[in-house]
């Protein structure tokens, strides 16, 4: 069935070659980014307060079960929306993926522990995995790559938008212990439900797009080998260091891991014209770099900026509010990034330098993160971010261009899922990897700036007032930070100093992850962007005819 078949998708004269006019896009626009907006400020929200609900469920230090379980269904989920939307369209499998996060966001209010938020988020991430990559696709289908970047701006200052108010509404209802009789935080969930509903009406209404149908089979195979190899693989980089990187449950891990990731390849590679991913895209150089690029481009970005919120409420004591407004030189770098590449892009054609430039600024904005500690000014802390900023928002707009050039246009689907699941793998990795180190060196690192410092008059004095600690406390603050805000600043100096020096063996290890994307990104040849809109060139190649 053709979704176009609406007054307001009617194309204009000058949309007769198949193209839509400025004004079709700008209609289609308007339902995309209130799904896209529903995603964004869902992180947003939930990075900022993510705090507050591990210290009320007792659980701070497995607070990265909470973010992978989202990540882990959102990623394997992420090429079967692309290929299904190849097949049968986008509108619906969009729907469908609004009212599936709809569902989840509700049931995560309802959670009790850690553990079972996660199983939640869980559930939420099978609608997420569609939000974000059919967003993207559906772009590509109706804007080439050439004129996309005309319309980043509108994509930019939804980001923008959510990042403003994704910490306002999250430190509010995260600082409330109630609202109407029900946890302030919970609320944090709650808040989709409405924006969830608007967005199926307005996508309903307004989401118009010419599909040419495709009849491949679905590689569930591929899928369920997919989800054998990553769970175990993602579940020991979590549990690891409680486990032991050498215990008999590691080790199993790692083998079902293995097993299951041959077992992808060899279901990928029966299906051929039908896999989740084509092998073909890596013989592909350009389609191949991008996709390496994006694993570690996606590493460095979530398991670096993740941490940028919990440094600052926990080593500068800021509210969850105020956190999230503190990120914002990062989301100013994004955006500047991205648009200026975008409107270069544009003018000229030319890609392949923003990427490399992006990656290596990565690289620099990471390194000045990992020399943040527990004195740093927030001046200093900003200028890092900012720098950060502007190498993410050179490196993601234009790889995804890139990807979608590099395959035929009855593909772009597969194209935008397949760069979105490796960077939402690489993310995936680098939360569970990150947190883990973090949180197996913060003991270790407090213990010693406790020993340091005990040694200062100053703490000898808040000593001798009464303010003496608890050995016990070190391990508890793992489960529960909040009491670090009750101490007296002499005592709980220490604690910040700890935390500091983890954070900083993170932000450097997320460099070296993005010098790697640098190298990768070397090897990326020219590219020529596309200068027709992949639904208009897929009914040029089918002899088709331009949307009714």
């Amino acid at each position: 069935m053709n979704e176009n078949a609406s007054p307001v998708a009617a194309p204009a004269p000058e949309a007769s070659a198949g193209e839509y006019t400025h004004r079709q896009i700008l209609t289609i626009l308007s339902g995309l980014m209130l799904g896209m907006f529903l995603g964004a400020l869902d992180q947003t929200i939930v990075s900022t307060s993510i705090r507050t609900i591990a210290d009320d469920l007792n659980g701070l230090s497995v607070q990265a079960w909470v973010t992978t379980a989202y990540l882990i269904t959102a990623t394997i989920t992420t090429p079967i929306y692309g290929k299904l939307g190849d097949n049968y369209g986008r509108k619906k499998l969009f729907m469908f993926a609004i009212t599936v996060f709809i569902i989840g966001s509700a049931l995560c209010s309802f959670a009790t522990t850690m553990y079972q938020l996660a199983a939640f988020r869980a559930f939420q991430g099978l609608g997420a995995g569609g939000l974000f990559t059919l967003v993207l696709a559906i772009i590509g289908d109706i804007v080439s790559p050439r004129e996309r970047a005309r319309y980043t701006g509108y994509f930019m200052a939804m980001f923008g938008t959510s990042s403003v108010l994704g910490p306002l509404i999250g430190g509010f209802f995260a600082g409330q212990a109630t609202i109407l009789g029900i946890d302030g935080w919970r609320w944090v969930f709650l808040v989709n439900v409405p924006i969830g509903i608007a967005a199926l009406l307005v996508v309903f209404r307004t989401l118009h797009v010419h599909h040419t149908p495709r009849h491949v089979r679905i590689d569930w195979w591929g899928a369920l080998a997919l989800v054998v190899g990553l769970v175990p693989l993602l579940t020991v980089a979590e549990q690891g260091r409680y486990w032991g990187w050498d215990s008999p449950r590691s080790l199993a891990c790692y083998a079902i891991g293995v097993v299951g990731v041959v077992g992808f390849v060899l279901a990928e590679r029966m299906m051929a014209e039908a896999a989740l991913i084509p092998l073909r895209l890596f013989r592909i150089r350009s389609a191949a770099v991008c996709i390496a690029a994006s694993l570690t481009v996606g590493v460095a970005m979530f398991g670096g900026i993740m941490l940028l919120p919990l440094y600052m409420q926990i080593v500068h004591g800021a509210s969850p509010t105020e956190a999230g407004l503190l990120t914002l030189p990062m989301v100013a770098g994004m955006m500047a990034g991205s648009i200026g590449a975008g409107q270069v892009i544009s003018r000229t054609g030319h890609i392949r330098l923003f990427p490399i430039v992006g990656s290596a600024l990565v690289v620099v904005g990471l390194v000045l993160l990992s020399l943040c500690g527990a004195d740093t000014s927030l001046v200093w802390v900003s200028l890092s971010m900012l720098v950060l900023g502007l190498g993410l928002g050179n490196c993601m707009q234009p790889l995804l261009l890139i990807m979608q050039s590099s395959v035929p246009p009855t593909e772009i689907g597969v194209a935008t899922s397949s760069a979105t699941f490796f960077r939402q793998i690489g993310g995936t990795l680098g939360v569970a990897v990150f947190l883990s180190v973090l949180f197996s060196t913060v003991g270790g690192n407090i213990a010693d700036a406790i020993k340091v410092e005990s040694q200062t008059p100053e703490w000898q004095q808040a000593v001798a007032a009464g303010h003496g600690l608890d050995p016990s406390v070190v391990e508890k603050v793992q489960d529960d930070s909040s009491f670090i805000e009750q101490l007296p600043a002499v005592i709980a100096h220490p604690f910040k100093v700890g935390f500091a020096e983890s954070m900083d063996q993170v932000f450097l290890l997320a460099a070296g992850v993005g010098v790697l994307a640098f190298l990768i990104l070397l090897l990326l040849p020219a590219v020529e962007l596309r200068a027709t809109s992949a639904s208009a060139a897929a009914r040029a190649e089918a002899g088709g005819e331009p949307p009714l």
